[in-house]
């Protein structure tokens, strides 16, 4: 294996990785006409009940944008803490969406993807538009001997990954968090430029996108594994408000 420098301690961790994921998201508002959901203002600072765990929750839409999820969750006494920028597009394009995700166990995991808006098993105009371009990222990160592949226990998670999905695990250390940040800004700027070449989907397309975008995006949400953890942490109750609230259940916009 490569030579790493030491692993960084659980603060300067969560906060080079909360600062990538708001490096993001200036790109995504600097492109779009985002405005924040007030139906989930409420969580822009939530805890558990002794207050050892804190989170925050925002939602944002407009433009292009159906549904924008910026958050994070955190409990430091266990090195633990999981954030995400997931950004689901309108139907009138047929785009994949962009799911991004790091989680601190106390090891960096993060997962980037582009989800399928069609079947790509028999779209192949599709796969090779959208996936067969981060093919050779995929490859050459399964290469890196500073990252592990890493593989869910959940069905429905394994289901979800489209073929390139880049989900892999590395030492809490700065080269995987550079690692990280390049790669991440790499999947969205691609992301941005399909968004602006894409065209207009049909009506009855872009009904069907909206159905299905709908289904996908409450099924994501809510057969989370990450939700049975989050449970023992918050509560049931307050775990299933932020459930819906990240698929947008209670959105006013």
């Amino acid at each position: 294996m490569n030579q790493q420098q030491p692993n960084l301690d659980h603060q300067t961790v969560f906060d080079q990785l909360w600062g990538i994921t708001n490096e993001l998201r200036q790109k995504l508002e600097a492109r779009f006409d985002l405005q924040p959901d007030p139906a989930t203002q409420k969580f822009q600072e939530y805890s558990s009940h002794d207050g050892n765990i804190k989170g925050s929750l925002t939602t944002f839409s407009g433009g292009e944008i159906d549904w924008l999820v910026h958050s994070w969750l955190r409990n430091p006494e266990k090195s633990f803490s999981t954030m995400r920028l997931t950004t689901w597009l309108k139907s009138d394009i047929q785009v994949p969406h962009l799911a991004i995700e790091f989680t601190t166990l106390p090891y960096i995991l993060f997962y980037i993807d582009y989800i399928p808006r069609t079947d790509p098993l028999i779209d192949l105009n599709y796969l090779d538009r959208y996936y067969e371009p981060v093919n050779e990222t995929f490859l050459k990160l399964q290469t890196n001997t500073n990252l592990k592949l890493f593989t869910s226990r959940s069905v429905y998670v394994r289901l979800i990954q489209s073929p390139i999905s880049l989900c892999f695990t590395g030492a809490a250390a700065v080269d995987t968090i550079e690692l990280t940040r390049t790669v991440a800004h790499e999947m969205l700027d691609r992301w941005l430029t399909w968004v602006d070449e894409a065209e207009i989907v049909s009506e009855d397309t872009k009904k069907a996108l909206t159905e299905r975008d709908l289904l996908l995006r409450r099924h994501s949400a809510e057969r989370d594994p990450g939700n049975q953890v989050a449970a023992k942490m918050l509560g049931a109750e307050l775990t299933d408000k932020l459930v819906r609230s990240l698929w947008g259940g209670d959105r006013i916009l």
